[in-house]
């Protein structure tokens, strides 16, 4: 939120957004109705507790629960770990096993800020068939080699389906993330709507290969219940062959790859 609100006025402004009238959210916390009335003009100051009940219960991102606790005149209670920390090794080992399980088919952690902070060996195989380094993936934003000209997007034959999903997913995570805002801002927009007016139930990601075209299913991995601002960042991407043509073609690009590399 970019204007000062009391924690009661953000609270109400949450509950709002997840369509829920006092009476739901006092029945799904055991807060009471008129305690939660209370709560929200400012009549009552709520306890860590009670703020912490209600703000789970509303799906809070953790970012805004801190503002919420400050607001309330507490502590902000989430912090940022980095992924590199020693607090954080359950994570990586079980983020390097999801990539590796994934193999022959590609998949990428992202952050925030759709940086790719890892990939598995089958992203690299997947850049070479389409005739870009297979280290290419390090260091890499994802956003920005889909919508840039001369990167990802440019190898698409959907590229206005998956730039224009893309572009509205980003827009909807930067309303509170001022980072992504930012790259938002640098990036060319797609040039207006280019989805049809029918769609599928899923959208496939259409890949140009050195062996045709490559039909993939994406699907998402995150953290359930993290309790830290990195972890509710970070998302792993699986690119799931949607036929059986992609199938083969990633089992023997992956192999060729694998043992290319050992």
């Amino acid at each position: 939120m970019d204007n000062p609100a009391t924690a009661g006025e953000q609270l109400r402004q949450l509950r709002r957004q997840a369509k829920l009238s006092q009476l739901d959210l006092a029945l799904i916390t055991g807060v009471s109705q008129r305690h939660l009335s209370c709560l929200e003009t400012g009549r009552a100051k709520p306890s860590p507790g009670t703020l912490h009940n209600l703000l789970t219960a509303l799906e809070t991102p953790l970012e805004q629960c801190n503002r919420v606790f400050l607001a309330a005149g507490f502590a902000p209670r989430y912090g940022a770990t980095p992924l590199d920390a020693p607090a954080m090794a359950a994570i990586r080992e079980a983020v390097n096993h999801v990539l590796h399980a994934n193999n022959p088919a590609p998949a990428i952690l992202l952050g925030s800020q759709w940086e790719v902070l890892a990939a598995n060996a089958s992203t690299a195989a997947l850049f070479g068939l389409v005739g870009i380094p297979p280290d290419a993936a390090a260091g890499l934003n994802l956003l920005g080699t889909l919508l840039q000209p001369g990167g990802l997007g440019d190898h698409l034959n959907n590229a206005d389906e998956i730039r224009t999903l893309a572009w509205q997913r980003a827009t909807r995570e930067a309303l509170g993330n001022p980072q992504l805002a930012a790259l938002l801002a640098d990036l060319p927009a797609p040039p207006g709507s280019k989805l049809p007016r029918e769609m599928p139930p899923l959208v496939l990601t259409r890949i140009r290969s050195s062996q045709g075209e490559l039909n993939f299913l994406s699907t998402f991995t995150t953290f359930g219940m993290p309790q830290d601002i990195t972890l509710t960042s970070l998302r792993i991407e699986h690119l799931i062959p949607a036929d059986p043509h992609t199938w083969q073609i990633m089992r023997t690009a992956y192999a060729d790859y694998s043992a290319l590399v050992l």
